[in-house]
């Protein structure tokens, strides 16, 4: 029976495909080489130019045919890089794929600085116009402070993490509470409250000031640790010390530094989601702004 394997010959007279290059560790920002910066780029500097050679009359403003022209390029942009969020929703490639699209977001939403500030002539005031500019600045710069933070925070959780993932830090601190109370059962009342204080007013996250700013100094395992620390400072002095105490000491300061690393986690994932608290509720202004911005035109000019 003949085989239908291909032969040494047959495989090697014939070109082996290449398998396309592996282009995972591309990041966003240098997707398809920069090509939404280049796209960006060059549409900032088309407006630039326009801008810079016309001369209307009396003066630029969001009136004239480049303020309407720039105008609808940057209201369309707006809407179009709004729907990021319900990109990220939909699976699949096409037509963009969502680090082309989050590239695009990122750098066509940077050249709505020069669109949207040169469709407004530089005619500023308290009105809604301006309000909608004002609110497309704080977008874009929450932005940026998003992307500052993702090109470093997550080295950095990284690193602090190690091998452990956040499930084994919170097991590791619930395992030091266990031993802490087996070994409180035989102290004394004053002794057993401070390690009660430990297992009872100790939170891991805190508040978000707490989680932003890493100060957890009034925390229930911080004050018991200072107090037995003091406790096990006076007995070596006097010459007697109480090795309980000094048990509880140390797994005090274990568990201090288990939390210090669980905290050091909760902080950096609470910055990395803290400017879309920011980003998206402006986001959604904006777009309020910018609809009442369109509806007055089209009513009162």
């Amino acid at each position: 029976m003949a085989s239908t394997a291909p032969t040494r010959k047959a495989m090697t007279g014939k070109a082996v495909a290449r398998a396309p290059r592996d282009t995972a560790h591309e990041g966003f920002l240098n997707h398809k080489r920069a090509r939404w910066a280049k796209v960006a780029g060059t549409l900032s500097l088309v407006a630039l130019l326009s801008y810079m050679l016309t001369d209307p009359t009396p003066r630029h403003n969001g009136g004239t045919w480049l303020g309407y022209t720039l105008g609808s390029i940057g209201a369309g942009l707006i809407v179009w890089l709004s729907l990021l969020g319900v990109r990220k929703r939909v699976i699949g490639s096409k037509p963009f794929s969502l680090k082309g699209w989050t590239s695009a977001h990122v750098y066509l939403g940077l050249s709505l600085i020069v669109i949207g500030t040169l469709h407004t002539g530089f005619q500023l005031g308290w009105n809604v116009h301006t309000l909608a500019w004002a609110l497309m600045m704080i977008v874009i710069l929450s932005g940026l402070w998003g992307i500052s933070l993702y090109a470093t925070l997550p080295e950095k959780l990284s690193a602090n993490r190690g091998e452990v993932t956040q499930q084994q830090m919170l097991e590791a601190i619930r395992t030091l509470d266990r031993q802490l109370d087996l070994a409180a059962q035989p102290l004394g009342a004053d002794d057993a409250a401070l390690v009660r204080m430990s297992l009872e007013e100790c939170r891991i996250a805190g508040s978000l000031g707490q989680r932003l700013s890493g100060n957890y100094a009034s925390d229930g395992n911080a004050r018991a640790l200072a107090a037995i620390g003091e406790k096990v400072m006076a007995g070596l002095r006097s010459g007697r010390a109480d090795e309980r105490l000094q048990q509880i000491q140390f797994l005090l300061e274990r568990k201090e530094a288990a939390l210090a690393q669980a905290r050091r986690h909760i902080a950096m994932k609470a910055r990395l989601e803290l400017w879309l608290y920011i980003h998206v509720p402006v986001t959604i202004a904006l777009l309020a702004a910018l609809f009442a911005h369109i509806l007055s035109v089209f009513l009162y000019w």
